[in-house]
């Protein structure tokens, strides 16, 4: 369970929002929607431990039964996956997914757990391609691969599908959700398009938090 607990977040004098609590559970994915300057990246950037420098931030973040809003980011053990794929394009695809794995993974097993990531998600045989190849939907498949490979306890996911084509957009989102419940993670989907909330999920706006 990923859970805020009574968050304020204020940019200067600007109150972005306020006492807000909210938490997904395991294998569920929340929606956050919101206008653009409502403060969904902002709150993100919270979570995962990335603030700005003028942000001033009251509240709890907790996932199952540890605090995180007071620990490093390495330490959060939340993955976060932006609307930009981000891949490093002077490694091959295989590479940007090893950066990903945690060290205690054997050398050994680095290259077959990332080879067995990319067969799984349709892209078998892509470990030694170059990014700069790759499709938007290929890319977009990628960096959430790389997100899951650091085997985080909680995803957050910053408006991941919209700049795809309305075709990869939806076999895309279709897998995504897919993924999370078969790792029963707690997700939180930041988006303005109601067309990306997944089915039964919950969907909050951020407007009425101010």
């Amino acid at each position: 369970m990923l859970k805020v607990d009574n968050l304020t977040l204020r940019l200067t004098h600007e109150t972005l929002l306020s006492d807000v609590s909210f938490q997904a559970d395991n294998g569920e994915t929340l929606t956050l929607m919101g206008a653009s300057g409502s403060g969904k990246s902002t709150l993100l950037g919270w979570m995962v431990g990335a603030s700005e420098s003028n942000l001033h931030a009251r509240g709890e973040l907790w996932l199952n039964d540890r605090r995180c809003d007071t620990l490093p980011t390495e330490a959060r053990r939340i993955g976060i996956l932006f609307q930009d794929a981000l891949l490093f394009d002077h490694f091959s695809v295989g590479q940007n997914l090893l950066l990903a794995l945690p060290g205690a993974v054997p050398g050994g097993l680095r290259r077959q757990k990332a080879e067995a990531a990319l067969e799984q998600a349709g892209l078998g045989g892509f470990y030694a391609r170059d990014p700069a190849t790759l499709s938007g939907g290929q890319r977009a498949r990628v960096a959430l691969l790389r997100s899951l490979l650091a085997e985080p306890e909680a995803l957050l996911l910053d408006e991941p599908f919209s700049g795809l084509d309305a075709v990869l957009r939806d076999s895309f989102r279709q897998w995504v959700f897919a993924e999370i419940k078969r790792r029963q993670i707690p997700v939180i989907l930041v988006t303005h398009d109601v067309a990306d909330i997944p089915p039964e999920g919950r969907c909050l706006r951020l407007e009425s938090w101010r």
